[in-house]
């Protein structure tokens, strides 16, 4: 595997597991795809650590769904990756919303987490 396809890989991996959990509406499971001090900023104001991240999820319609594409990755040191993705967050009774998302994911003992986590509204 080269970088680039490495590095799409374990992006998968940590985002696979965070879209299973967003379309199921399990923001414990949302969260447990992150480090426990991860710098998370959604639509609204940020929050550090899991329990903001449960407290962000858990307040997102139920039906609520992601679909994303990887635009790019970076490979800084050997334990993080750096992903630029666009997502769309589609609803049962509203447009789709779409945005651009930043996420910076790490490797642990267990395997990788975001560590880092920034959406944004524009294209």
């Amino acid at each position: 595997m080269n970088g680039t396809t490495d590095s799409k890989a374990i992006l998968r991996g940590v985002l696979e597991r965070w879209k299973a959990a967003v379309d199921g509406h399990e923001p414990q499971q949302v969260a447990s795809c992150f480090t426990e001090d991860a710098i998370f900023q959604g639509l609204r104001p940020y929050s550090v650590g899991r329990q903001g991240i449960v407290d962000y999820y858990d307040s997102q319609p139920l039906g609520m769904t992601a679909t994303y594409r990887i635009l790019e990755t970076r490979r800084p040191v050997a334990d993080l990756v750096l992903g630029y993705l666009s997502v769309d967050f589609s609803f049962t009774d509203r447009p789709t919303l779409g945005v651009k998302l930043g996420v910076l994911v790490e490797r642990a003992k267990d395997g990788w987490y975001i560590s880092h986590y920034q959406v944004s509204g524009l294209d």
